[in-house]
């Protein structure tokens, strides 16, 4: 758990004089679980940032299928920013971990595998809840 936990990971690429192919297979590396849920953000207007909670047990991989964005990684007691900007590399995110997507670039779309299907009870939507829940675990 925590930062150390979320890491890029190169999916595989089939370069093709015809365009690009990437593939993600379910429980296969470097993807540690199985996918549950795959959703997308775009047309984020310029300045937004999106995200902005973290999750008990749902785990992530966040992908910059067009375009380029930055993920905000924060675990309580450790902030990193990960620049994502490549179609075949992915940013795992464990849970426990605070994220928020910010500097869109125009066109950019993000796209998410998630561990779990949606479910309400699994975020924390408030900073300082999240906050005061990791500080009692250390």
């Amino acid at each position: 758990m925590g930062i150390e936990a979320c890491e890029v990971v190169r999916l595989p690429k089939i370069s093709d004089p015809r365009g690009n192919l990437t593939f993600i297979e379910s429980g296969q590396s470097p993807i540690p679980f199985d996918i549950r849920r795959v959703y997308y953000l775009y047309d984020v207007p310029g300045g937004e940032a999106r995200g902005g909670h973290a999750h008990r047990k749902l785990q992530q991989l966040i992908i910059a299928a067009n375009g380029s964005f930055d993920v905000v990684l924060d675990d309580g007691f450790q902030r990193k920013t990960v620049t994502l900007n490549k179609s075949y590399e992915g940013l795992l995110v464990s849970t426990m971990v605070w994220r928020e997507l910010v500097n869109f670039s125009s066109g950019s779309v993000c796209l998410v595998l998630a561990s779990e299907h949606y479910d309400e009870s699994d975020y924390y939507r408030n900073y300082d809840d999240f906050r005061g829940v990791v500080a009692s675990k250390k």
